[in-house]
């Protein structure tokens, strides 16, 4: 046999599965399996006959650039349409700043690959988006992370990371973070430390890389959307590379996001993605641009504000109700995720062997970790199970512990 590992690349030796899609191919395998693992939207929030009328009109064959190539930028109305958005956001943008990408992780590779050499550090939040942490690990980035507090990243440390590494000799290219809702832990990043965090990234000469996904979606109940202010709102000298995405509000199957950059990062951006795919889906973004001109998204985010914050309390109940003294979480004030912390002796990894026995699933912290740490976590998204299922996967969770705690290994543990 053909020994294909000579044959590939360092960075071909070094990919991993995805925490996240291990955990969805596991759901594919079974009918009964509560899944907090992947962070979908909810199905039955999509806007089915709106896309669809929309669909319909395009594919009418009267034009046919419809289903043609289209620029590497995007298509020049949705960018239009992303200047306008942006500026409802506080932020000032032109046309030429935009590079339309398929997804976010997309985006995400692209930034890497223009900005990040290898051994070169990203500061990066500890948890921090597993997506990130595989894209910049992709470029051969040395990643640092940097400890979270209740109301965010801890500048503190930040500082202190900064320091050291370049006490190392080491060059620090950009702090990546995600504001809003962040991706595991569901925290909203303080507005004040917003402020502070451009002024650090101008006094260190540092980009920041700022992660936007899940912004529309605030829990009304205790966020405004002044909470949820961008960093690039308040960027006056070019700190900030921006990206978001229609995935979570719209519906990810169009594979339409976004990244607003400085002019010239923008141009190498671009370059970078002709020698990706040359052009995002120029239906998808045709179907989306649509959908944002006729104002189904701006009808569509206060029903999933509503929607996802139900389902919120429904999860934060179920774990009161089963699992009070076991795990310990703070609410979520936005986004798909809530962050549970595990009381000893139990271990993510551990647990998750007898909850799928119990028929649920959850990505382990560790996934999120750049340090090695974080098994005592877990991250349950409330997104997409009906509100019936996460009642049900809360308690199968809980039947899990309970038969975790009855294993030998446990009592040999703790003995």
């Amino acid at each position: 046999m053909i020994d294909y590992e000579q044959f590939l690349s360092r960075t071909g030796r070094g990919l991993r599965e995805s925490a996240i899609r291990k955990m969805g191919t596991v759901l594919a395998g079974s009918r009964d399996l509560v899944s907090f693992a992947p962070g979908y939207p909810a199905e039955d929030m999509f806007a089915w006959d709106e896309f669809a009328e929309i669909a319909r009109q395009l594919l009418g064959g009267t034009d046919g650039t419809v289903l043609q190539y289209g620029p590497t930028r995007g298509y020049a109305p949705l960018i239009e349409f992303l200047v306008e958005l942006m500026a409802e956001r506080g932020v000032r943008s032109s046309p030429d700043q935009f590079v339309v990408t398929t997804g976010s992780q997309q985006g995400l590779d692209l930034v890497a690959r223009v900005l990040v050499d290898p051994g070169d550090v990203v500061l990066i939040e500890l948890p921090s988006y597993v997506g990130a942490i595989t894209a910049f690990r992709a470029v051969g980035a040395a990643l640092v992370g940097v400890a979270q507090e209740a109301d965010g990243i801890d500048l503190a440390a930040l500082d202190h990371s900064l320091q050291r590494v370049r006490a190392n000799g080491q060059r620090v290219k950009a702090l990546y973070v995600v504001p809003n809702f962040q991706n595991p832990t569901g925290l909203l990043l303080a507005l004040e430390k917003r402020r502070r965090l451009i002024e650090w990234a101008g006094r260190h000469d540092v980009l920041i890389i700022e992660d936007d996904p899940y912004r529309d979606l605030y829990f009304s109940d205790v966020t405004t959307a002044a909470e949820t202010r961008s960093l690039a709102a308040d960027d006056t000298d070019g700190r900030v590379v921006y990206l978001s995405s229609f995935s979570k509000t719209l519906a990810p199957g169009f594979r339409v996001a976004w990244i607003k950059a400085p002019g010239p990062l923008a141009t190498r951006i671009e370059l970078a993605k002709q020698a990706s795919d040359l052009c995002t889906g120029a239906l998808d973004q045709r179907i989306v641009f649509e959908a944002c001109r006729r104002g189904v998204l701006t009808r569509q985010l206060p029903r999933l504000r509503d929607y996802y914050r139900g389902k919120r309390d429904v999860m934060s109940a179920s774990l009161a109700r089963h699992l009070s003294g076991r795990v310990t979480w703070i609410p979520p004030r936005g986004g798909f995720f809530l962050w549970a912390r595990l009381a000893p002796p139990i271990t993510a990894e551990a647990l998750l062997v007898h909850a799928r026995k119990q028929g649920v699933i959850f990505v382990t912290g560790a996934a999120f970790f750049v340090d090695g740490t974080g098994d005592d976590y877990l991250r349950l998204a409330f997104s997409a199970p009906s509100p019936e299922r996460i009642d049900a996967g809360v308690g199968r969770l809980a039947a899990a512990i309970t038969a975790m705690l009855a294993a030998p290994a446990i009592e040999v543990a703790t003995s």
